[in-house]
């Protein structure tokens, strides 16, 4: 059975914005944050995101493990439409009520001309059943963003996609799945 971890990526140059599918980099902080989750623990391959927040430093952790690393697009963050880019202020300051509905509804209340979280969740869930349901012993590190492994984390819980906003997945997390440890 295949070891799952998964990892989010750490702080960006953008703090406390919408980035799903906006290229930011990891800040110095970000990078911090990754190498001090990753300390001591070791896997035999790492699947990512191919955004540069998630693929930089899966590279760079794939180099230092001798290890293989694989991008995979189906990992990515949602596209938040005409949000991307901005943070919770400034949308609240033109359209508040819109805002509040996405918190309370992130399923039906969708940021305008965004990905639906339906999409996000049939692509995510693809990548996951993929390498869940393979049949290798290998330990495998997956590293995404919030959005995607907050989808995984309501999959193995059983809970509905409607609670997606409830999980605390901050910068840098990394939850062992395979044994359903640190699920929040």
């Amino acid at each position: 059975m295949t070891c799952i971890s998964l990892l989010r990526h750490g702080a960006t140059t953008a703090p406390g914005r919408y980035c799903g599918s906006t290229d930011v980099p990891l800040s110095e902080e970000g990078w911090r944050q990754m190498w001090t989750t990753v300390a001591g623990r070791a896997w035999d391959r790492i699947l990512c995101s191919p955004l540069e927040r998630c693929a930089a430093f899966s590279a760079a952790l794939a180099r230092s493990l001798a290890i293989p690393v694989t991008e995979d697009g189906r990992l990515r963050e949602m596209h938040f439409g005409d949000w991307e880019g901005r943070s919770p202020h400034e949308i609240m300051a033109c359209a508040p009520d819109a805002l509040q509905r996405f918190w309370a509804d992130p399923i039906e209340a969708r940021p305008p001309r965004s990905e639906s979280l339906t999409d996000v969740a049939s692509r995510v869930l693809a990548a996951w059943h993929e390498m869940r349901d393979g049949d290798s012993d290998e330990r495998v590190l997956m590293v995404t963003h919030g959005g995607p492994i907050r989808i995984i984390l309501l999959e193995l819980s059983g809970r509905p996609q409607t609670e997606l906003l409830h999980l605390d997945v901050p910068h840098a997390a990394l939850f062992d799945v395979s044994s359903l440890e640190n699920i929040p």
